[in-house]
């Protein structure tokens, strides 16, 4: 377990860290639950460089770090939707995505709202099925084509 985590807003010239973890974690993570062409499809997002930019703009955008280099990120849309939580594959089960969600589920609650929401992968359900959160249902989502099988997850807070 990793002590010393500092967390911040990201900032636009994290970007490339940022998408580089994102990339990384679902072909090195995410690849034992979906197939070679969903994962590349998935890990694709990280190209799409104006959308990384205007999420760091618009949302509440974390990234932890560890001696200055960035091993994890998350962020929050609407107030109370997790829209992100990944960590750098070198730097898993470590307890960066555990404490990323309780900062993310402190704003939540600090925004207002009584429940946190997110869509998790089938990796990421157990991560939060430990961290209480129940499953609202299972979807097929549709990306380029492939179809994903993902878990909408919630939390009453």
């Amino acid at each position: 377990m990793i002590e010393d985590i500092n967390f911040r807003e990201a900032t636009q010239d994290d970007l490339p860290e940022i998408t580089a973890i994102f990339r990384d974690t679902i072909r090195a993570v995410n690849s034992k639950d979906y197939s070679e062409k969903q994962i590349e499809v998935w890990s694709s997002g990280a190209d799409k460089i104006k959308t990384w930019q205007d999420r760091i703009k618009k949302f509440y955008f974390l990234v932890a770090e560890i001696d200055q280099q960035i091993v994890g990120f998350s962020y929050l849309k609407n107030g109370n939707y997790l829209d992100g939580l990944f960590v750098h594959k070198d730097f898993q089960r470590q307890t960066i995505a555990s404490k990323l969600l309780r900062i993310m589920e402190s704003r939540v609650s600090m925004n207002g709202f009584d429940t946190i929401k997110s869509d998790v992968s089938i990796t990421a359900l157990p991560f939060f099925d430990s961290h209480f959160y129940e499953v609202e249902k299972k979807q097929k989502k549709s990306l380029k084509g492939l179809v994903f099988e993902n878990y909408i997850v919630y939390k009453d807070l």
